[in-house]
């Protein structure tokens, strides 16, 4: 009697928990989403850190949150993705936030600014430092939830169809460069221009630039800019660890079940992390082979580096006297700044600094 009691009851059992995951699976919504990137198709770590997101989030969901990726121009172009969340023309977007800094000054701080923290300095503030919260307060205003996703570490300089050697090779140079690193080169007298990776060839090829920044070797040669500029400098003083990120509406992320926030979090961070090691591995080859193509490697002349730090700090002064919102983040961020680059001055610096060049030094 007690093994047919058992049995009985195991089996109304099993039946129970072969019924409680679809159950549980049903009880989740399946949503479609769109997702506004700002990079063309043609650069697979940028536009395609968008994709990658995407897959995983429809893995981790049972397809039942899926999320499809469009190009710039497909519904609003690359610069007005961040407008497209803010309207609700879509629920997400892929961008570099110091493209809207014409709507307030501290979106550089999502993104980049000059002289700024590099990739690991940029994750340790976002996570660890308090800057994810500092910068979701700030773009709440704007209707979006931040999560960085992606980095594209210290870029390179830019492309230049003449040589740079002084200060005054910048008068009224038309340099293609977004954001308050803009702002710094027309305080050196250059002439910035905002556009779009996909315009930049273009622009430069027909004259209509003297230079261009865009990201690094492995994207630029993409890009094909040593066709048309044959000098390279660097390094991209204004983009020391330029994070990627991920917007989503504030009314879609309120009503999103707790597991696909943890799928989006989740997913983030991998994506994050996938960027910069895909850019590290990629970014080696990708310059052999621009050189080899005849591109001329130019180091920025130190004079140049020099008066753009003093036009940098002059900057953010100005800027914090008459931003408040600007000030409160940027007196958070520059103390961070002050000892993350204190502490890698003693361990990482030095250990570079003697590492990367003991091969020619060292007899």
């Amino acid at each position: 009697m007690r093994r047919r009691k058992f049995l009985t009851t195991a089996g109304i059992g099993g039946a129970a928990s072969t019924l409680a995951a679809p159950a549980i699976a049903q009880s989740m919504p399946e949503l479609k989403w769109r997702l506004t990137s700002s990079f063309p198709k043609s650069l697979d770590t940028l536009y395609g850190a968008a994709e990658s997101i995407a897959k995983k989030v429809a893995g981790l969901t049972d397809n039942k949150f899926q999320i499809r990726v469009f190009a710039p121009g497909e519904i609003v172009p690359a610069l007005q993705a961040l407008d497209a969340v803010q309207n609700n023309t879509v629920e997400m977007c892929h961008t570099a936030s110091y493209y809207f800094v014409g709507k307030d000054l501290t979106m550089g701080f999502d993104s980049g600014v000059p002289f700024g923290l590099t990739a690991r300095q940029q994750n340790a503030w976002m996570s660890m430092g308090g800057g994810l919260q500092l910068m979701r307060e700030f773009m709440a205003d704007y209707n979006a939830v931040p999560f960085p996703a992606g980095n594209t570490g210290c870029q390179m300089g830019g492309w230049f169809r003449k040589e740079i050697k002084t200060l005054d090779d910048l008068k009224g140079l038309k340099m293609r460069i977004p954001g308050i690193g803009g702002q710094i080169w027309a305080k050196l007298g250059a002439v910035p221009q905002q556009i779009a990776g996909g315009d930049i060839y273009p622009a430069l090829e027909r004259g209509a630039i003297d230079g261009a920044e865009w990201v690094g070797p492995y994207d630029d040669e993409k890009l094909g800019f040593y066709k048309v500029a044959p000098f390279y400098y660097y390094p991209g003083f204004w983009e020391a660890g330029t994070q990627i990120t991920l917007m989503v509406g504030k009314q879609h992320w309120d009503a999103l079940p707790a597991a696909y926030k943890l799928a989006v979090e989740t997913v983030c961070g991998d994506v994050n992390g996938e960027m910069m090691a895909r850019y590290d591995n990629l970014n080696p080859q990708a310059l052999r082979r621009l050189v080899a193509a005849g591109t001329q490697l130019k180091p920025y002349p130190r004079d140049v580096l020099a008066a753009a730090w003093k036009a940098t700090h002059e900057l953010y002064d100005e800027f914090s006297s008459k931003n408040a919102k600007f000030k409160k983040i940027y007196d958070h961020w520059k103390a961070f700044r002050d000892e993350q680059f204190l502490w890698f001055r003693v361990a990482e610096l030095t250990y570079e600094n003697f590492a990367f060049t003991a091969n020619q030094t060292v007899k």
